[in-house]
C-alpha cells in the first residue's frame, strides 16, 4: 500500500517497501527447495512482472499477491489471461 500522499509505483517491493521486501525474502528462503522455482526462472518471472502495467508497489493488481512470493513458487502462474509466465515444468534444476 502506498504511504499517505505517495502514488503507487510500478516497482518491486525492494524499491517501494524495503522492510516488507526483507520479510518476503525470508519467506521465499524458507520455502522447501522442491517448491521453489529455479533462480533463473524466478528472475525471468520478476522481469516480466516488473514490466507489467498491473504491478503496484510490489503487488499484483489482478490478484493482490506480492509478486516476489508468487514468482518464487514453482507451481504458480501469472494471474493475467493469458498468463505472462506459468508453472515450472520438468524436474528440479541442479
Amino acid at each position: 500500500m502506498a504511504e499517505q500522499g505517495r502514488k503507487p509505483c510500478r516497482c518491486l517491493l525492494a524499491e517501494s517497501w524495503p522492510a516488507l521486501a526483507d520479510t518476503v525474502a525470508a519467506y521465499v528462503a524458507a520455502l522447501p527447495e522442491a517448491a521453489r522455482a529455479p533462480e533463473t526462472e524466478y528472475r525471468a518471472r520478476l522481469d516480466k512482472c516488473a514490466a507489467c502495467d498491473r504491478l503496484r508497489d510490489g503487488t499484483c493488481a489482478l490478484c493482490g499477491c506480492y509478486v516476489e512470493a508468487r514468482a518464487a513458487k514453482r507451481d504458480q502462474r501469472c494471474p493475467d489471461s493469458p498468463p505472462a509466465w506459468g508453472p515450472v515444468t520438468g524436474g528440479m534444476s541442479v
